[in-house]
């Protein structure tokens, strides 16, 4: 039986073959689950009331409620701009628009019971809201205690209607539309209970439309988590492959090499940190398999050193060891510091870059 957030996109209410088409393309959201994975980035919080006095003491977004005063158009050309005077009974504050004027203004009315949501801006001496969210409302509205999502979205899909809100609106859709479905948890009570995380099918929902911030941040904790778990399982099964099939060369001893460099050519008493991912490393080439390590330090903490060490075990058992820089700038840097290193040992090294002639 087919799952039903593997349906196309355009079976969504409010989508359609055009809509659905622009979110393929733009959005890269060709299902149900696509559309459901589409997290938003940060939340509006509709859930109090500022005042206009309160402006300067807050640092972000504000929401009042008030009513529009005056209508007034300025300016001419690329310069034109369309304001109004909101009040409520704190002060005023300029509300400002640069585009749309047009339709914003035929959505203007004076004296009506109205909540605006931005970002206040100061300009010169005075504090100003530009293109503000606006909600004409009844005397006795009821604040929504829920936080609104803010979704990512393209200059294409904008056009489209597909901004922020319309995407919000799609997404409510799914959810009303795939009620009572139950997403299957991957992780057992026991690791949910230990690790503290959201079942899979609050996360999914209250991502969307969390209760608060807590429930936000619980819910982005929980898919966070399961992303890095699928990927620390992937690199863990990708290095059980490739110890099983890919296999090395066996090296049975540091050899010569290591040792007359170690006990006469060393230009410094290693580290312990040194020492220890030396040996790991030795341990490593005794077992024949492929080795993948990330060595980790600051600059100038020896890292160069190890991969010299390690490069003349090989070199101690019959092999040759390349060490490989992304540019030919730090290649040649690597080069001189290992021949001055190296300059008193009988060790040949080259240097060949990308600009390095066949011949």
């Amino acid at each position: 039986m087919k799952d039903v957030l593997d349906s196309p996109i355009e079976f969504l209410k409010g989508v359609g073959p055009q809509r659905g088409e622009i979110m393929n393309k733009e959005l890269r959201i060709f299902t149900f689950r696509d559309l459901l994975h589409y997290f938003p980035f940060r939340y509006i919080d509709k859930s109090e009331i500022n005042t206009v006095r309160q402006i300067p003491e807050i640092d972000g977004y504000v929401q009042l409620r008030g009513t529009i005063r005056s209508i007034k158009k300025s300016g001419m050309g690329r310069n034109k701009r369309l304001s109004a005077v909101f009040a409520d009974e704190t002060g005023s504050i300029e509300l400002t628009w640069f585009a749309g004027l047009n339709y914003i203004e035929g959505n203007l009315h004076v004296n009506r019971p109205l909540l605006i949501y931005g970002k206040p801006k100061f300009y010169g001496a005075s504090w100003s809201l530009p293109h503000p969210d606006m909600e004409y409302v009844s005397n006795d509205h009821v604040l929504s205690k829920q936080l609104l999502p803010v979704y990512p979205s393209t200059e294409k899909a904008n056009a489209k209607g597909l901004h922020s809100k319309g995407i919000a609106k799609l997404t409510e859709n799914l959810l009303e539309q795939i009620h009572g479905y139950v997403f299957p948890e991957i992780f057992p009570l026991e690791m949910l209970q230990e690790n503290q995380l959201l079942a899979k099918n609050e996360a999914l929902r209250q991502i969307h439309y969390p209760k608060n911030h807590e429930w936000a941040q619980a819910a982005r904790r929980r898919l966070k988590y399961e992303e890095l778990f699928f990927l620390q399982m992937e690199l863990i099964l990708r290095k059980q492959i490739g110890k099983a099939k890919i296999k090395s060369f066996v090296f049975d001893s540091v050899g010569d090499v290591f040792l007359d460099f170690y006990e006469n050519h060393l230009p410094f008493e290693l580290t312990g940190a040194q020492k220890r991912v030396v040996k790991e490393i030795r341990a490593d080439f005794f077992t024949g398999s492929q080795m993948n390590r990330l060595l980790q330090g600051d600059v100038g903490s020896g890292k160069t050193m190890v991969a010299l060490l390690t490069m003349l075990i090989a070199v101690g058992n019959g092999y040759q060891a390349t060490l490989m820089a992304p540019t030919e700038i730090l290649a040649q840097q690597h080069f001189q510091s290992l021949s001055e290193v190296l300059q008193k040992t009988d060790i040949q090294i080259r240097l060949l870059t990308g600009s390095t002639k066949t011949a």
